[in-house]
């Protein structure tokens, strides 16, 4: 049992707490007041946050940690199965390597859960996970599984076929596959449901067993979606029913009409480091303030590993720069993201029932230019 006192406690859901305490036990919050009387119970841990403030662990809900060895480039295919244009199966918890210091790097820096997802070298790239970042298997700091079907518009797919003379070699070619996947997997779920609904055997194909979940809304398509294609992921969102996620969102700007009437969320960065895209050369943060204010879901990424995890903070900070109040932008780093990848039931808030991943702070962050952790709870023990 943990007891954390005197702390300025930033709830995210509930408003900020000015001076109170928060009851840990058997890894969940228990109680959050202004004051918790503890003198009954034995073996309590007590931490004193005077002059401190406690936040949710950070979350960056599109990343690859795990997946890419930079000691070795021979391990560099693991982010996406790159010989094939349409891989929906993939399974990308089967390729993370928790014993890369990516993730022990992402919690000492606050960040305490992630949504793994593949690349985007593909157009349709397979099913992402969430995953505490502290852990000793995979599949036990696995949350929900899985979380989005990765689909990818633009260069990436263009890119890597192109040079080859496969399919697809242009954006419409891209869309073209990405089209002819969904018509297919629908006329699939279809014909399964009707050979059910008789009683006769159905052969099922994991290709289009995978699109189920998204066509039945269980899951949203990750979009790695910029400008030039926004309108029409916009038209394929309203054609088949289903939920998107836009990622990167670079260009956003001209499109926010679009993106406010039919799309679930927006994951909007990587936000300054190598422009590595030509695409990125479209980034304008104040338009994350503006998605905000239409009523979408906004949560801002590192894309980890091309900028770290501890940078997942200088993303909301940026955001704030550029407009974007802090009360809205510490949302952007907790509650968003964990509402994006469907586990704000556990995660991304500090109230009673939820995880204990918290995070103790000298002085406020996205506030205070000298903010500086103290402390990081995980699943209710101190790691740090």
């Amino acid at each position: 049992m943990l007891l954390i006192k005197n702390a300025e406690i930033h709830t995210v859901t509930d408003g900020i707490l000015e001076r109170g305490d928060i009851l840990v036990s058997d890894g969940k919050i228990q109680e959050v007041k202004e004051q918790i009387d503890v003198s009954d119970l034995q073996d309590v841990e007590i931490i004193d946050a005077e002059g401190c403030c406690v936040l949710p662990g950070f979350i960056d809900c599109h990343t690859h940690i795990g997946l890419q060895n930079r000691a070795n480039p021979m391990l560099l295919g693991d982010i996406t199965e790159i010989t094939d244009p349409v891989t929906p199966d993939e399974q990308v918890i089967d390729g993370v390597d928790i014993s890369l210091k990516e993730f022990s790097n992402a919690w000492k820096n606050g960040v305490t859960s992630v949504g793994i997802l593949p690349g985007s070298a593909n157009v349709i790239n397979g099913l992402g996970f969430a995953a505490k970042t502290y852990g000793d298997n995979i599949y036990d700091m696995c949350m929900k599984n899985p979380v989005g079907f990765k689909v990818a518009f633009g260069e990436n797919p263009k890119g890597l076929y192109g040079p080859k003379f496969m399919r697809p070699t242009s954006r419409m070619g891209v869309i073209t596959v990405m089209e002819e996947y969904l018509y297919d997997a629908k006329a699939y779920m279809d014909a399964k449901e009707a050979a059910l609904e008789k009683g006769e055997e159905f052969k099922e194909n994991p290709e289009y067993e995978a699109a189920i979940p998204v066509l039945k809304r269980e899951i949203p398509i990750r979009l790695h979606c910029t400008h030039n294609d926004m309108a029409t992921a916009a038209d394929i969102t309203k054609e088949y029913g289903i939920r998107t996620v836009i990622e990167h969102a670079w260009g956003a700007d001209h499109y926010l009409n679009e993106l406010a009437d039919v799309m679930e969320g927006v994951v909007y960065g990587p936000i300054g480091g190598k422009r590595t895209f030509f695409e990125s050369r479209r980034t304008d943060v104040s338009t994350v303030a503006e998605l905000d204010r239409r009523g979408l879901t906004v949560a801002v990424t590192t894309d980890s590993p091309i900028l770290s995890l501890n940078s997942l903070i200088n993303m909301a900070e940026e955001a704030v720069r550029q407009g974007t109040p802090i009360d809205r932008a510490e949302r952007m780093i907790t509650i968003n993201p964990a509402k994006i990848l469907g586990v704000e039931d556990r995660v991304g808030s500090i109230e009673p029932g939820k995880d204990a991943d918290l995070v103790i702070w000298k002085h406020v962050p996205l506030r205070d230019m000298d903010a500086r952790i103290c402390h990081v709870i995980g699943g209710g023990k101190v790691l740090l």
